[in-house]
């Protein structure tokens, strides 16, 4: 088995690339507005009620009508999974490991494919669809490499006449419920962690990107995956979601989306339902609120850029995007001036055309509350670019800076989720560090410096769970930066990391004498 290295992005200026991009839309288009069945035990169920997927770019264009799942479906497949986990649990690790490496190898032959239909599902310019495919391969190689070396347990002590043995068993069935804006990655990520250490799962994809949870589904089965061990069932979060959350054979929750489910969930996993024997374990990664700090110590070009990319990347779609800057006053006027000149400069629309930077934001909903917070940061602070929003036949919201921000004002402390950047300044980079710890969340940061105590001081003090020193605050590469945050970002597990497994599995002792 060759080293673990995190599948590389495609170079889209090679002519080559461009042309196999173009035809795996192609191949997209040709499939376009089908309807989906549920997938419960390996059998196809068509229901009348569908969840319509269309494309946030235009929409008029349906990319498909996925079958929803009503409580009595969650029921069967629950009792489906249920059962299955009694034969899956016993299944060689190796056999698991293989339906993943080979599921990434049918991706890696369908990647152009894929890239183009997250373009189409879930509105991602060309650069970010490859990095949410490459990323889905990277955590299928990534997982099954861990389950390989996790397969043995953990060596423990013995004494004279003693064996021990410490293991990992699996929990059981697992709920999954996947978002919309890494609509492949991290849906693949979660159920490949769930099923390969020996769960069973559930898949409850984001309602606004169904179809391509399908066509995962449909890899996973091509690889060897039993019917059984992952069942297909969107549905409403109200119907289904809660159902299968309250439900007493549920043995945990891996769920990644908004701050408001997420603790929903957690408090309804708490209760112990009539039948249940354990405590559910729940998975969460609920987002943040993510700054950059640009200290005068800085290249005031690299700060610039890496606030733009950081905020603007999939219209800011991203639990990990730079949603404000920090500045020191000695810099912030020219940092703000390079800002608004690079951001001013983007290009946004349709990200079909590889010539768009960013496209759309994902629906109505989230369209309606970006702009609602534009609104209030008017009032806030000073828009020195952006700050308008089209949705008459898509859903673009201009790249929006605000500037001139109150540490405390709301466009500082909510999650706004688009393509919106706060600014504000700082008296001191300790002054500025507190400011981008005073928030609920701790997901991502970066600081911008050349300073070496500065540094030190912020891998001490900046209390996020990725920090990133001159780069981006976006970007987390499967085994090299593992993701998660801390206090409203999560439960502080660790995505694409050697701890993560752990997480949807038991240890077990066994002790013999002789």
């Amino acid at each position: 088995m060759i080293p673990y290295k995190h599948e590389p992005f495609t170079d889209f200026s090679v002519e080559e690339n461009r042309q196999a991009f173009l035809a795996g839309m192609k191949t997209v288009e040709g499939y376009l507005g089908q309807d989906y069945p549920l997938i419960i035990g390996g059998e196809r169920v068509m229901t009348e009620e569908k969840l319509v997927s269309s494309n946030p770019a235009n929409k008029e264009e349906v990319i498909g009508a996925v079958s929803k799942a009503s409580r009595d479906l969650a029921e069967k497949a629950m009792n489906v999974a249920d059962e299955t986990f009694n034969t899956w649990r016993k299944v060689k690790p190796e056999f698991r490991a293989d339906v993943l490496f080979k599921a990434a190898a049918i991706i890696r032959r369908r990647k152009h494919e894929f890239s183009a239909l997250l373009t189409k599902e879930a509105g991602k310019p060309w650069h970010e669809a490859d990095a949410d495919t490459a990323e889905a391969i990277d955590f299928l190689e990534y997982y099954a490499r861990q389950m390989l070396e996790l397969k043995e347990g953990i060596p423990v002590e013995s004494r004279p006449g003693e064996f021990n043995r410490f293991n990992y068993i699996p929990l059981g069935v697992g709920v999954v419920i996947s978002p919309w804006n890494f609509a492949f990655a991290i849906m693949a990520g979660t159920t490949a962690a769930a099923l390969v250490t020996g769960n069973t799962v559930l898949l409850k994809p984001a309602s606004t990107t169904p179809v391509v949870a399908y066509k995962f589904i449909e890899v996973l089965e091509e690889a060897g995956m039993p019917a059984g061990v992952v069942n297909f069932i969107p549905g409403s979060g109200a119907e289904v979601g809660d159902y299968l959350v309250d439900h007493p054979r549920t043995r945990f929750i891996s769920f990644t989306g908004s701050r408001e489910v997420g603790t929903r969930i957690y408090e309804r996993a708490a209760v112990v339902n009539e039948g249940q024997i354990w405590l559910k374990r729940v998975i969460a990664e609920m987002g943040g609120k993510d700054t950059i700090v640009v200290d005068s110590e800085a290249d005031l070009d690299l700060a610039a850029e890496s606030i733009v990319k950081s905020a603007f990347g999939f219209s800011g779609q991203k639990c990990s995007a730079c949603s404000r800057a920090v500045i020191l006053e000695d810099v912030y006027d020219e940092v703000l001036a390079r800002v608004e000149k690079l951001t001013k400069e983007i290009t946004y629309g349709d990200p079909a055309d590889r010539s768009n930077f960013t496209g759309p934001v994902i629906d109505q909903a989230s369209y309606d509350k970006i702009m609602s917070y534009i609104e209030i940061g008017k009032e806030e602070g000073r828009i020195i670019a952006g700050g308008i929003g089209d949705d008459s036949k898509g859903y673009f919201v201009a790249p929006t800076v605000i500037a001139d921000l109150a540490p405390d004002a709301r466009v500082m402390q909510e999650e706004i989720f688009g393509p919106v950047v706060g600014l504000t300044k700082a008296k001191s980079f300790t002054e500025a560090i507190e400011i981008a710890n005073n928030t609920d969340y701790g997901l991502t940061g970066a600081v911008i410096t050349n300073n070496r105590f500065h540094i030190e001081q912020a891998r001490e003090d900046f209390h996020v769970g990725n920090l990133y020193f001159n780069r981006t605050c976006t970007g987390a590469i499967v085994g090299y930066q593992p993701f998660g945050g801390f206090n409203m970002s999560g439960t502080d597990s660790k995505a694409g990391g050697p701890d993560y497994l752990q997480l949807h599995m038991q240890g077990k002792t066994t002790s013999e004498m002789f």
